[in-house]
């Protein structure tokens, strides 16, 4: 078992809270890919509540964009951590960070995918 897990209860919530409050300000302290999508989705929001559009594509329209976010979250992560085992150039380390790039270019895709099938739909 991990030292690492040692809280129960609410303790444990209020610890993963700060945990994961921090982990935002990170992000947004230290990706300028998070800062953007954090615009994007500050326009896109709000914007998905002038269309008239079903309540469930107003949510599928909202859900897509903060998919991004949570995919650059994850980005960042994995090049925080193969960047922490080693700045050697590495084809393990290249693909790693290429793939989590991947993923975000297929969740910006989403973005545009959804919200044209919805709003030309």
């Amino acid at each position: 078992m991990s030292p690492f897990k040692g809280q129960t209860g609410l303790k444990r919530i209020l610890n993963a809270g700060g945990y994961s409050l921090a982990g935002l300000s990170a992000a947004f302290r230290g990706e300028a890919a998070f800062r953007q999508l954090v615009l994007l989705n500050l326009v896109l929001i709000p914007l998905a509540f002038v269309f008239e559009v079903s309540r469930g594509e107003r949510a599928l329209m909202i859900g897509v964009c903060l998919l991004a976010l949570i995919v650059e979250l994850l980005n960042s992560a994995v090049e925080a951590t193969v960047d922490r085992i080693s700045l050697e150039r590495h084809p393990l380390s290249k693909n790693a960070k290429d793939m989590g790039s991947a993923a975000q270019f297929v969740a910006l895709c989403l973005i545009g995918a959804v919200w044209l099938v919805i709003l030309l739909g």
